[in-house]
């Protein structure tokens, strides 16, 4: 399953310390003005190298079009794409051939395939989620034509939490720090705690808060392609991704349905909408109409720069000390991996729709 969507199908391909990561876009209307720029910049918003609490690794990541776009127009046919990959350091993972680190993909994708490719993780790690972004750069430029904005920001790193909900916060203060915050106070504690995790060689996970405005109502099936369970499954699908809710989510549990319903009304305009939103923008699994919003949690990344206990590929108890250019915190550089998947699953709703 390296294919995710039903209609707009990104299927990528690549490993970390391969020649390349790259993707096959399938399913895509013709006639979106592709916007380079604005794809490269997505892109760098994800790339390593660009603070000091992010792997250093220096890989440009500039995307190449091979196909389905001419006249800097999409043609309706497959958009074939590559990332080279240029700033391997594959001799830091020499060490890590015949051990299995904890809480990696590396005794599991063995005992599935019988083989793995130990450098960098391979097709586990991370550095794949580039063709994501791409296919998610350009479902935002379709869903930029019809009104609909997606914003993420880090809401939590470690035991700091910011407290505010996402209609009392300016987000486009997000990119105006490392952290991708938009509460600025927050965010200088968040860059201190991560700095600190890394000094110590250690690592820290938190919550990607997703914000999706102009979504209309009807988006969704009834039972089991249901928009919020197409969400989860894009989100669940990313790595170091442990739980994904929705709306009012596993807070709801604590309140009665007096408390957690949203009632209707009708706007100035004439339109029907809901005086709350618990829901999430999301009611019987189809859009509502109203903002959709949610939370993904991420783990802590697995590579620390200190020794664990684990075992060898015979089975024999050894220490291990990673070495290599690693993220002390993923979230970061997460925040346009989320925002991605999110636009690519909402294109993919919105082009089901137009089928029915």
């Amino acid at each position: 399953m390296n294919t995710f969507g039903n209609i707009f199908r990104l299927t990528s391909f690549g490993e970390s310390h391969g020649a390349a990561i790259g993707g096959v876009i399938d399913g895509c209307p013709s006639g979106i003005v592709v916007d380079k720029d604005f794809i490269q910049s997505e892109l760098n918003r994800r790339r390593p190298g660009q603070s000091d609490i992010v792997s250093p690794r220096k890989e440009e990541d500039k995307v190449e079009f091979l196909s389905g776009i001419f006249d800097g127009k999409t043609t309706g046919t497959p958009i074939g794409f590559i990332i080279r990959n240029e700033n391997q350091h594959s001799s830091d993972y020499d060490s890590l051939k015949d051990v299995y680190r904890p809480s990696h993909a590396d005794f599991t994708y063995q005992a599935k395939y019988g083989i793995r490719d130990h450098k960098g993780g391979g097709r586990s790690s991370a550095r794949e989620t580039t063709a994501r972004v791409v296919a998610g750069a350009i479902a935002k430029l379709y869903l930029r034509e019809k009104g609909i904005e997606i914003r993420a920001y880090t809401s939590q790193v470690g035991q700091i939490v910011m407290n505010k909900a996402y209609t009392e916060l300016d987000l486009s203060l997000t990119e105006t720090n490392a952290v991708r915050c938009p509460d600025p106070e927050t965010a200088e504690k968040m860059h201190a705690l991560i700095s600190e995790v890394r000094a110590s060689g250690d690592t820290v996970g938190g919550l990607i808060t997703c914000v999706c405005k102009g979504v209309p109502a009807g988006l969704g099936e009834p039972v089991f392609g249901k928009l919020h369970a197409a969400l989860g499954a894009a989100m669940l699908g990313i790595n170091a991704v442990k739980g994904f809710e929705y709306g009012m989510g596993f807070a709801g549990v604590g309140k009665r349905g007096s408390e957690a319903n949203d009632e209707f009304y009708r706007r100035p305009d004439g339109s029907i909408g809901t005086k709350t939103n618990f829901s999430g923008g999301i009611q019987g699994g189809i859009s509502n109409g109203e903002d959709i919003y949610f939370r993904v949690a991420f783990k802590p990344v697995a590579t620390l720069l200190r020794e664990q206990q684990t075992v060898d590929i015979q089975g024999n108890e050894t220490v291990l000390k990673a070495r290599g250019r690693h993220d002390p915190c993923v979230l970061p550089r997460a925040v346009p991996v989320v925002e991605a998947m999110a636009a690519i699953t909402l294109l993919d709703f919105l082009l089901l729709n137009e089928k029915k």
